[in-house]
């Protein structure tokens, strides 16, 4: 008398089965690895903000007013108009007195906060060259930059913040539908 093995195989319910939690927990581990990202960039943005406000505070110790442009050689800006981290760049960083010399050549240039420089960086928020560099948020938005009368009526000192992740900003914090992510010094 002949018995037969049977070898049992995986069914098609159960290989679908399989497939179907791995899929579902490949979506959730991607999800949270977005929140993860999301969340560090925003802790990431909130640093370089107290940084770059902090040198900005020390360069008004200094020389008696924020950055503005006028006193940098630069058209007038600190408006919250494009190119304001430019004016940023020049005043905290770049060859303030306009010599044509840059830092580390210049003896009466000081560096309000180096991690500004671009070879050296760790903070990756700078691009361009020379006296092209933006300082850049972590989405690569520009970050906004305002002093004086036209500054936020809560911080009339200054306002500096990054436009988030959607790279939408308006002047007015009370604009809730293109602000919402915005990541400010001063209040929303």
């Amino acid at each position: 008398m002949k018995t037969h093995s049977f070898r049992r195989g995986f069914t098609l319910v159960e290989m679908l089965t399989v497939i179907t939690i791995i899929v579902i927990l490949a979506a959730l581990t991607f999800a949270g690895m977005g929140y993860v990202n999301d969340k560090q960039a925003r802790t990431k943005a909130k640093l370089q903000i107290e940084l770059l406000s902090n040198a900005i505070e020390e360069y008004k110790l200094d020389n008696g007013i924020y950055p503005t442009g006028g006193e940098l050689g630069l058209p007038a800006g600190g408006t919250g108009g494009d190119n304001e981290s430019n004016l940023l760049y020049w005043a905290l960083y770049w060859d303030t007195d306009n010599d044509g010399q840059t830092v580390g050549n210049d003896d009466d240039q000081k560096v309000y906060l180096a991690d500004l420089d671009p070879n050296t960086s760790k903070q990756g928020w700078i691009d361009g060259t020379g006296s092209d560099v933006k300082i850049l948020d972590p989405w690569g938005n520009e970050y906004r930059y305002r002093v004086g009368t036209d500054a936020n009526a809560r911080n009339p000192d200054f306002d500096l913040w990054s436009a988030g992740k959607d790279g939408q900003t308006s002047e007015s914090s009370s604009d809730t539908d293109t602000t919402e992510d915005d990541i400010r010094n001063f209040g929303n």
